[in-house]
């Protein structure tokens, strides 16, 4: 068994891929891949660059190709619904552009896919912080960002210090020039773009630009929340995915967007 991947669930289930942040790991699910297990047979890897993955992030095309192969290898139909947040929606949205025949449905949260003002400030930034970002300063401030609970942050710091070096800087160069995949518009893949209500103004306005990206595509604001919403109000988050696997009406706190 591959130990960069969590597995739960029974095997004969339907496939769910939780695919973390950046600057975390799969511990990052930890309260909602054994809920969602009652159901789904659920996998959680360590994404390049993360964890126990053991391989460098190269780009987010080469992650894609990595989560392709984990389903293809490690579920029933070789084929899987995925949920992304932040970095992993990231994957999750390319994933379903470039590999259709691979997934069911995504859950795409937390990505921007307009330009960024001044990018080659953003991937300067990044590089001048991406040495810092597992000292205890910095890993204190983004889990107050965050708002990892008090009983989580040691699961937290631990997941932050298995950074490899340099991940930082090669996500950023290419999240800060993120579009729309090409491929997008002919996937057949249903996706749900959605966001904290309390998230980035970009991420907000991006969420109906990437759904009406895609051919099946449908955008959600949940109020009360920010970027981190799985940890914040998890059982919502565990609710909105099996509403959308089993393609029922999404929770009533999901506010449905319309208009790029």
């Amino acid at each position: 068994m591959n130990s960069s991947v969590d597995e739960f669930g029974r095997d004969d289930c339907d496939a769910v891929v939780l695919l973390h942040v950046l600057g975390t790991s799969s511990w990052m699910w930890h309260r909602i891949a054994p809920v969602l297990a009652e159901d789904f047979h659920v996998l959680v890897p360590d994404l390049p660059g993360h964890g126990r993955s053991g391989r460098a992030w190269v780009s987010l095309a080469d992650t894609v190709q990595v989560v392709t192969e984990l389903v293809r290898s490690r579920t029933a139909a070789g084929r899987a619904h995925v949920v992304g947040l932040s970095l992993g929606g990231y994957v999750a949205a390319l994933l379903a552009a470039n590999e259709p025949a691979v997934v069911r449905s995504v859950v795409v949260s937390g990505v921007n896919v307009l330009p960024f003002p001044h990018p080659a400030m953003m991937r300067l930034l990044g590089r001048i912080i991406g040495p810092f970002t597992s000292s205890g300063p910095v890993v204190r401030a983004n889990a107050k960002a965050l708002k990892v609970p008090a009983e989580d942050f040691a699961g937290y710091r631990s997941a932050a210090g298995q950074v490899a070096r340099g991940t930082f800087a090669r996500v950023g160069d290419e999240v800060t020039v993120f579009e729309v995949p090409a491929g997008a518009g002919s996937s057949p893949c249903r996706m749900l773009a959605v966001a904290g209500a309390n998230e980035n103004e970009m991420i907000l306005r991006s969420l109906p630009i990437l759904a009406e990206g895609f051919g099946h595509g449908d955008a959600r604001l949940v109020t009360g929340v920010g970027h981190a919403w799985s940890s914040e109000a998890p059982s919502l988050f565990t609710a909105t995915i099996r509403a959308h696997v089993a393609g029922t009406d999404l929770p009533a706190d999901l506010r449905r967007l319309t208009g790029a």
